[in-house]
């Protein structure tokens, strides 16, 4: 029982960049395709859709993007997150790397999900968008985006795919 199952960051270690992985690819990934004209995707063809910070971090090489002050203060509600190591695990697959793990369960929404939910309600608010519109299926998503709305002002529909909706229990019906 001496040995450190869970890990805990102080407040101070949150980070103030997001790390972009396609700058250490050795080979940036194929390009997004317009499903209409199944050419590459330019940043004008998203610009109806999201503001054009969220753009530029999209098609990014840069290796660190800046965490706006603002999107880091509302983390520190609930991160860093736990840190565990997965001894148990380690033991059943003989293996000797170590296993570790995070507990997203910690945040509001129950799910990491408000980690990208929060900034991208941010840049939204930062662009002078009002309302955003958003499916989701098991509603983690859903429920991220409205509380991240809530935090910036912005008002949030959402709408539950009816795939997922036809799978829920009927509750009495």
């Amino acid at each position: 029982m001496s040995e450190t199952v869970k890990y805990f960051l102080d407040e101070s270690k949150i980070p103030k960049h997001w790390y972009n992985l396609v700058a250490d690819l050795p080979t940036p990934p194929p390009a997004v395709l317009h499903p209409g004209t199944h050419a590459p995707v330019t940043p004008g063809d998203l610009e109806p859709l999201f503001p054009m910070t969220l753009i530029q971090q999209e098609v990014t090489r840069e290796r660190d993007v800046e965490i706006p002050e603002p999107v880091r203060e509302i983390y520190r509600q609930w991160r860093p997150s736990p840190l565990f190591r997965a001894r148990r695990l380690e033991k059943a697959l003989d293996t000797p790397a170590r296993i570790y793990y995070k507990y997203e369960g910690v945040s509001p929404a129950g799910s990491h999900k408000p980690n990208t939910a929060v900034p991208q309600a941010f840049y939204n608010k930062e662009a002078g968008i009002k309302k955003i519109a958003t499916e989701t299926g098991a509603g983690q998503w859903g429920s991220s985006l409205a509380f991240a709305g809530a935090l910036f002002g912005i008002d949030v529909q959402v709408f539950m795919v009816r795939v997922s909706y036809d799978q829920k229990p009927t509750g009495g019906r």
